[in-house]
């Protein structure tokens, strides 16, 4: 049996997010739930991989050394409740570097495609904002989104989107395993 994977996006999604960024580990603070939705996910044989926009980097905000830090704070968390993150994935650059990778552009989740020979169709993907939704599709993933984050905004700007949305990380978990 081949692995199956869930893709999320961290900020707004794992974590609470910042209009002013997360800039460092002690900023870094899990949403309610969130840890134990991605334990949950483990649970049932699934592997998490996260693809996540960090364009604080391009901007000077904090370095990669402040972003694996959160990464570290993250995936130590996690083992607390017997969780864990298979990947990271993550874009450095901003929005004006015109770079591959960052959301809405597919490249990020193509490259997790190919490194962990997956067939997208099979993925979903977890996001709080239409570029989350945007990269996943163009990927050719399956998209849900949460309410947390950017997430009733992105409803409010996109009440056309027509795929799973639920309040939080924890309930999208429980459809995701609940599909099998």
């Amino acid at each position: 049996m081949t692995d199956r994977y869930v893709v999320l996006d961290r900020d707004g999604v794992i974590n609470v997010d910042s209009d002013d960024f997360v800039k460092s580990a002690a900023e870094w603070q899990p949403l309610p739930g969130s840890l134990e939705a991605i334990a949950e996910l483990n649970r049932h044989g699934f592997k998490v991989v996260v693809i996540t926009n960090q364009s604080g980097v391009a901007r000077g905000l904090f370095d990669l050394a402040t972003l694996e830090a959160m990464h570290d704070k993250m995936r130590g968390l996690l083992a607390k409740v017997n969780g864990s993150i298979d990947a990271i994935y993550y874009c450095p650059h901003g929005p004006d570097q015109q770079c591959a990778c960052r959301k809405p552009n597919p490249g990020l989740f193509e490259q997790f495609a190919k490194d962990k020979q997956v067939d997208m169709r099979n993925v979903y993907a977890i996001g709080d904002s239409y570029r989350d939704i945007q990269a996943c599709q163009t990927a050719g993933g399956r998209p849900i989104l949460v309410k947390t984050g950017k997430g009733l905004q992105t409803l409010q700007n996109h009440p056309q989107l027509n795929l799973p949305v639920f309040e939080n990380l924890y309930d999208a978990a429980h459809y995701i395993v609940a599909k099998g």
